[in-house]
């Protein structure tokens, strides 16, 4: 999920055009290119249905009381089974299905608190405008993540209701939506200083995880998934770049497999440029002074220890499977078949429960084979097969699959025995041939699925793991947030002033970050500026280029210093991005940046490299938010884009 803000009387919201990207790409084909070429609707009637909901915070109530009394006197594997309960007897309270209001609880410090917000959900979303990507992604997979940054990163929806304002699925009778407020937008322009607020939904953070935590994260999950992300990312990017059809079509899957490939390789370098693992066990050692004598503290160290120990020879596994194998699309699909698989071989089970998962899987397929590309596909099952032969212990592999592949194929050490074996199972699975899954479809028959080859394989993989080692992950989390709840509670009675002054971490709760406009040395003899420029974007310019092409109209308006209002006079130059201080986190991404007043200046869209250790560790010296200038936005939406009639819908605050 993303965030985004309301722009104007009728229901816009800016957001991030990496938030409307997947809708921007279902919207295209290859004669309407939106993705490629941007769209802007000039009336209310050009403005496309997009399939998302936009959630609006309606109140937030402390429920601390109500669910500890629901789970008072059980010990903690009970308490895991019934919160679920617990929060739904809640939640029902608040529940008002004509008004779309739903309660959702969170969790915040480790369980010692939950909170319960309720959400009103509008379900018909339009959308209005996006830039073309070369302007909205621009500097891609090269500049995510990093400053000096140069991207128009942003897309416009609409929210639509019914007439008397109540959520609505799509219909030409709703109208646009009158919120209760929007948000002025001011093109005066930005000082090194300036205050800066962001308002949002940040996703995830752990900045109180232990020392075991951060040594499991930098030393097996983070390395596991960037090597097996780097793999089909660059498998994917060689069909992509081939052929614009393939690239619309794996378009969404890859932007998102590349955001955090290149967020989780940055977050291990700097954990460890940092030393945080080191800082974490200086500060546990304190803790273990404090807690001598405690009963309730003084062993937690040590079960962490112990926990940790239990879990980690099969961590490796764990995202070897999810990043590996479950990597490719069709072993992702094939494996949900198990679902299917599960029903069919039920003792007594009724020819109406059979066709009812058969008709889902039918359905789920068609949504498969809209986004495959088998020869890529083909290629990531070959690579990533290998690797978990490779790289994973021998005796946590499934059972007689590669001594299999082996006896049919050949070598286990050679690349080509992998590439017999995906061509051979692309061939001759039912999954991807019409006429024999029409067939099953018929006369659906449980050891006719169990024979297919890419069902087989996904099984293998996902049935060793759900028979042999999934118990013990739900163990360690179990473990890992029963000890959590306790080590939080001894932080806080450790430093009651410092107590007050904690902040729970992110959880897609609504949270409020304060900071200001400000430039940052990096490293020795380096100092950035606090804004980029049209300058800068000229600068970056290839033409051609994946990443840095250009509409040539963009080229031309900037050689001319075409700007109009958007202008910023003291660089005689068009702001494009600027950086804050601010603490944001993946979620936040279309957040409002902004100012004193209450006035828009920016869309909060990105974080810098030499800071990806925020979900861990917060550094508040380096850490950077790295935003869309607002004038940039309008002037994209104006002058590039030729959509007046937004610009004129929009409260433009110049003085």
């Amino acid at each position: 999920g993303c965030t985004g803000e309301i722009v104007s009387d009728q229901g816009l919201i800016f957001t991030n055009h990496h938030c409307g990207y997947a809708a921007i790409a279902g919207a295209s084909t290859v004669e309407h290119n939106y993705l490629q070429n941007g769209f802007y609707a000039y009336n209310k009637g050009q403005e496309i249905k997009s399939g998302l909901t936009v959630q609006f915070l309606d109140r937030i109530l402390d429920v601390t009381k109500e669910v500890e009394e629901g789970l008072r006197g059980l010990d903690w594997a009970e308490r895991t089974k019934k919160t679920g309960d617990v929060f739904k007897s809640i939640t029902d309270k608040v529940a008002d299905k004509d008004n779309a209001l739903a309660g959702r609880i969170y969790s915040m410090f480790k369980g010692n608190q939950y909170i319960m917000y309720v959400y009103k959900t509008y379900r018909d979303i339009r959308l209005v405008g996006a830039p073309p990507e070369s302007v909205g992604k621009f500097g891609g997979d090269t500049d995510n993540w990093e400053w000096p940054r140069h991207t128009g990163d942003f897309s416009i929806f609409r929210v639509y209701a019914t007439k008397d304002g109540k959520p609505a699925d799509y219909s030409n009778d709703n109208v646009p939506l009158k919120p209760k407020h929007f948000l002025p937008i001011s093109i005066k322009g930005l000082k090194n200083g300036d205050y800066a607020m962001i308002y949002g939904y940040p996703g995830g953070t752990n900045r109180y995880e232990t020392s075991y935590g951060i040594k499991l994260k930098t030393d097996i999950e983070n390395p596991s998934l960037v090597q097996l992300r780097d793999a089909r990312l660059k498998l994917m990017y060689e069909q992509m770049i081939k052929d614009p059809a393939v690239k619309l079509k794996l378009a969404s899957n890859y932007a998102g497999i590349a955001n955090y490939w290149k967020f989780f390789d940055g977050e291990t370098k700097q954990l460890k440029k940092f030393g945080t693992y080191q800082q974490k066990q200086a500060y546990e050692t304190e803790f273990l002074k404090w807690a001598k004598g405690k009963p309730a503290y003084e062993n937690i160290m040590t079960e962490y220890a112990k926990n940790y120990d239990a879990w980690t020879p099969y961590s490796k596994q764990r995202t070897y499977l999810a990043e590996g194998i479950l990597g490719s699309t069709l072993a992702a699909f094939a494996s949900s078949l198990t679902a299917l698989e599960a029903v069919m071989v039920k003792p007594g089970v009724s020819s109406a429960d059979i066709k009812k998962a058969v008709d889902a899987a039918a359905t789920n397929r068609k949504t498969f084979l809209e986004s495959e590309d088998l020869p890529s596909d083909e290629k990531i099952l070959a690579v990533t097969t290998m690797k978990y032969y490779s790289d994973i212990n021998k005796d946590q592999h499934p059972i007689g699959f590669y001594e299999g592949m082996k006896a049919t194929y050949g070598d286990l050490k050679e690349e080509t025995t992998y590439k017999k074996w995906a061509k051979d199972m692309i061939a001759q699975t039912m999954i991807l041939n019409d006429a024999k899954w029409s067939a099953f479809v018929v006369n659906p028959d449980a050891n006719t699925l169990q024979a297919d080859p890419a069902f087989a394989y996904a099984a293998a993989f996902l049935k060793n793991y759900n028979s042999k080692y999934a118990a013990l992950y739900t163990a360690f989390i179990n473990k890992n947030a029963e000890l959590g709840k306790s080590y939080m509670k001894g932080i806080m009675e450790m430093n009651p002033a410092a107590a007050k002054k904690m902040y729970p971490d992110a959880n897609f709760s609504m949270r409020v970050s304060y900071g200001n406009v400000k430039s940052y040395s990096p490293r020795d003899a380096v100092q950035y500026d606090y804004v980029t420029t049209g300058k800068g974007i000229i600068e970056k310019y290839v033409a051609g280029d994946y990443e840095f092409d250009l509409p040539a109209k963009q080229i031309e308006l900037m050689k001319k210093k075409d700007f109009g209002q958007y202008i910023d006079k003291g660089r005689n130059d068009l702001v494009v991005n600027f950086i804050t201080t601010n603490d944001i986190t993946g979620g936040n991404s279309g957040s409002p940046v902004i100012d004193g007043s209450g006035n828009l200046i920016g869309l909060a869209f990105d974080g810098n490299y030499e800071a990806l250790s925020h979900k861990i560790a917060f550094d508040k010296d380096l850490n950077r938010t790295i935003c869309a200038d607002v004038r940039y936005v309008l002037w994209c939406i104006d002058k590039l884009g030729g959509a007046t009639n937004i610009i004129n819908e929009l409260k433009l605050v110049k003085n």
